[in-house]
């Protein structure tokens, strides 16, 4: 008899910890960002064709869209945007200023260790702005070597030119890419080499403003997997906004967003969902 009391004891307190375990769980799940209906999205306020904050306040561009579209696959009935940089965006998901990162986030393993992604939604490639009479000097990235290259802090295109290609360009730092666009057209540097859809979007905003002549360097040399920044660790999260993903693509919607914002800029776009990372 005792030693079946003590067996009964001992099933109902694994019995007990197995419930709290469950509890624990359900409560993590229920805090995912997949369960919210309202979301807080960090997006780019500078970033021509892909997020740029109006006057009023609003935010437009192909990213916004984008956010939109996930916020409302994911059935979120409020979105509120908030400014993020490429500084800032890993310490605001940690702490939970946003709920979502959609702004030109490429993955990287480096950034991995810090946030996770879904995704990605869009696949940039890394390319080249310079001036017009510059064109038939710069052809390649090889080509940036001893010349000004625009350094915007926190992202990865300015290393990938420098350290992954080995070209001893020269940084001029600037605080953004709206910056690196002034001081391309001024002649304070000679170069902006970023993702294509960013450039894309600076040309476009230079043809509208009537400044000097621009050339869209057609010279790829990376892959950019625009990933959607979210908490360490939510995988209901993640696998909520793949489902988005793969939703908006069904549908059409990245195709036509592409289109509205850079059609003019002669770039080729990718009208199929991206293979995704998969969510850890």
């Amino acid at each position: 008899m005792r030693g079946l009391r003590y067996g009964a004891a001992a099933l109902a307190v694994a019995a007990s910890a197995a419930l709290a375990a469950a509890c624990g769980i359900a409560g993590a799940s229920e805090s995912s960002v997949a369960h919210k209906t309202k979301l807080v999205i960090g997006v780019n306020k500078d970033q021509p064709g892909l997020g740029t904050q109006q006057p009023d306040g609003s935010y437009q561009g192909f990213d916004i869209e984008i956010a939109r579209q996930i916020a409302r696959f994911m059935h979120a009935h409020d979105v509120e945007f908030k400014t993020i940089t490429s500084a800032t965006r890993e310490t605001m998901l940690r702490n939970g200023s946003v709920d979502l990162v959609v702004g030109s986030y490429s993955i990287t393993p480096e950034r991995k260790t810090q946030v996770s992604f879904a995704g990605p939604y869009y696949v940039a490639h890394q390319s080249i702005l310079v001036r017009a009479a510059d064109g038939g000097r710069v052809k390649t990235v090889h080509d940036l070597a001893g010349r000004k290259v625009c350094q915007v802090p926190g992202s990865v295109s300015f290393p990938r030119v420098t350290k992954e290609r080995g070209v001893p360009a020269v940084a001029v730092s600037a605080s953004g890419y709206k910056d690196c666009l002034d001081a391309l057209t001024t002649g304070r540097l000679d170069a902006v080499s970023t993702d294509d859809l960013i450039l894309a979007g600076l040309y476009a905003q230079n043809q509208r403003g009537g400044g000097p002549a621009l050339r869209l360097v057609n010279a790829p040399f990376s892959d950019e997997p625009y990933g959607v920044g979210i908490k360490q660790g939510d995988v209901d999260g993640c696998e909520a906004v793949n489902k988005a993903i793969t939703q908006m693509y069904q549908q059409g919607i990245p195709a036509k967003l592409l289109q509205a914002q850079f059609g003019s800029s002669g770039l080729d776009f990718t009208s199929t969902v991206p293979q995704f990372e998969g969510c850890e």
